[in-house]
C-alpha cells in the first residue's frame, strides 16, 4: 500500500498538516546520535580541558534549544509547547564517542520526533565546533529515532 504524503495538496503544494481536528494526547520521542574523535580529543573532553568551556554541558544546553527552535529550523513543522526536554551525553572510550540522548514530551495534536531529533543533532553539531580546532576529522553518525510512544499511530521502537 502506497501511503499519501500528508505534507503535499492535490496540486503538489506544501502544506502544514490540519491537526485541528486530533485529540491533544501525552506524546514522547527519543532519539539517539554519536560523534566520533580521536581519543585525544575525547580525553580533553572528559577531562575539562578544551578551550571553549565545559563541552557536554554546553552541548546540553544547545540541544534544549534546539528542540525549542525546531519549527524554525524544519519546514511545515508545528511549533510545539514542549513539557519537556532532557538530553543525556555521555563519553565512551571505547568508541571514541560522545553519545546523546534526547527526549521530548509533550501534550498535543502531533508527535515530538523531529524535536528529539533536532536535539540531538544540534548537541551533536555543538560538540563538533567546540572542539574542531583540535579535531576536524570528527564524525557526526546514527542520528536516529529510537522510540515514540502517543498519538494515532502507537508505539514505534527502533534501534
Amino acid at each position: 500500500m502506497v501511503r499519501k504524503l500528508t505534507h503535499i495538496d492535490a496540486k503538489g503544494n506544501a502544506v502544514m498538516v490540519d491537526v485541528g481536528r486530533k485529540p491533544s494526547t501525552a506524546r514522547t520521542a527519543t532519539a539517539k546520535g554519536s560523534i566520533y574523535m580521536q581519543a585525544a580529543t575525547l580525553k580533553r573532553i572528559m577531562q575539562g580541558g578544551v578551550k571553549k568551556g565545559d563541552v557536554l554541558a554546553v552541548a546540553q544546553i544547545a540541544g534544549i534549544a534546539g528542540a525549542k527552535r525546531t519549527p524554525d529550523l524544519i519546514p511545515l513543522c508545528h511549533p510545539l509547547a514542549l513539557a519537556s526536554v532532557k538530553l543525556d551525553l555521555a563519553c565512551d572510550p571505547k568508541r571514541r564517542a560522545v553519545d546523546v540522548a534526547a527526549t521530548c514530551k509533550v501534550s498535543g495534536q502531533t508527535g515530538v520526533e523531529m524535536e528529539a531529533i533536532t536535539a540531538v543533532a544540534v548537541a551533536l553539531l555543538t560538540v563538533y565546533d567546540m572542539c574542531k580546532a583540535m579535531d576536524r576529522g570528527m564524525r557526526i553518525s546514527d542520528i536516529r529515532l529510537v522510540h515514540k510512544a502517543g498519538g494515532k499511530s502507537g508505539v514505534f521502537r527502533g534501534k
